[in-house]
């Protein structure tokens, strides 16, 4: 089969994905062997490509995969073959620590990553347990379904964990795959909510899609917003955002951060934090760990329910590292897909 194989982290630009041949994988015990049809490129596989997360390489990125059941291993049972199905950043997990047995899989120590520790989409096949796939709801395209996988379920973690209540003010800091679907989460559970979007000041594109999905104020972040944030999602992969949004979070909220990790060249403002001035009065920061696979089974349904048809922009498999590319430059609209 073919894949866009990481076999060295490089700077993206160097285009260290490579088009390669490999066996096409066999299903175990209760796995399942998927057609992959469509996977959504997101900053966990530029991150792996240029080396900030360090995969189990070589590797095959990619974790917001659309396919078809094509293969059933021993045992397995809960998809009939020619299904259509997702897979998500979560692979597998023990299911036997007191993480697991309450629904935290996230932060199982023995938790596997999606295009990180095990092959993920960017190829044509992939195997999996059964037990961390997901039947994809008939209102969404091969093409729109990806970006819920990762982006949207993680997103959906996020807004939960914020504690939003109707009636209060969301902050959104940057507007990328996961914020513009989260936006939309808020405008249907939470009516009387306002939603303030902060981006960088020459993202005026993503702006404009956030004042058409319904955000109530944009602006750069570091500006002042007209009114103090209750709670806030930060998405960028920068300190600077957060340093900010204490700034403008009022007394008691709290700041989700949904990344993986933060770029080191500008962790120095850490030491710009001032207690006082920024967390004083009882102000939070928050990190959302990966997903588990109650936030994907609950968040499907509801995305189908809202509906939620995510943004995208559509690429080759053999245009991964062009893809990923626009991504790190900012110039991706909503979410990119690989179209296998």
């Amino acid at each position: 089969m073919k894949a866009m194989l990481l076999k060295k982290t490089a700077p993206i630009n160097k285009k260290p994905l490579v088009l390669a041949e490999i066996p096409i994988p066999e299903p175990k015990h209760r796995q399942i062997r998927v057609k992959i049809i469509t996977c959504g490129v997101r900053h966990t596989d530029l991150d792996e490509s240029e080396g900030r997360l360090i995969p189990k390489l070589p590797i095959i990125p990619g974790h917001q995969i659309i396919g078809k059941v094509e293969k059933l291993g021993s045992g397995a049972g809960k998809f009939g073959l020619g299904d259509r199905v997702g897979i998500t950043w979560i692979n597998s997990a023990c299911g036997k620590c007191d993480f697991c047995l309450n629904g935290k899989e996230n932060l199982c120590s023995e938790f596997t990553g999606t295009g990180c520790d095990v092959n993920g989409g960017y190829t044509e096949y992939i195997v999996i347990n059964e037990d961390f796939a997901y039947h994809i709801p008939d209102k969404f395209s091969d093409i729109s379904a990806p970006p819920l996988l990762c982006a949207g379920s993680v997103g959906y973690r996020a807004l939960r964990l914020t504690g939003l209540r109707d009636g209060q003010v969301l902050g959104l800091f940057g507007f990328g795959a996961s914020a513009h679907i989260v936006i939309q989460v808020v405008k249907h559970k939470f009516p009387n909510s306002k939603v303030f979007v902060f981006t960088r000041p020459s993202q005026i594109e993503h702006q404009n899609m956030a004042l058409k999905l319904g955000a109530d104020w944009i602006g750069a972040t570091g500006e002042q917003p007209p009114k103090k944030l209750n709670c806030a999602i930060d998405s960028t992969p920068v300190w600077k955002p957060i340093i900010e949004a204490l700034k403008v979070i009022e007394k008691g909220g709290r700041i989700v951060i949904n990344a993986i990790r933060k770029e080191e060249s500008d962790k120095n403002l850490l030491l710009d934090l001032d207690y006082p001035g920024h967390l004083w009065l009882e102000k939070e920061i928050k990190s959302a760990a990966n997903v588990t696979r109650a936030d994907t089974e609950e968040f499907l349904p509801l995305a189908a329910e809202i509906p939620i048809i995510p943004e995208v922009q559509e690429f080759r498999l053999e245009q991964a590292n062009e893809a990923l590319i626009l991504l790190k430059q900012g110039k991706i609209q909503g979410a990119g897909v690989l179209r296998i």
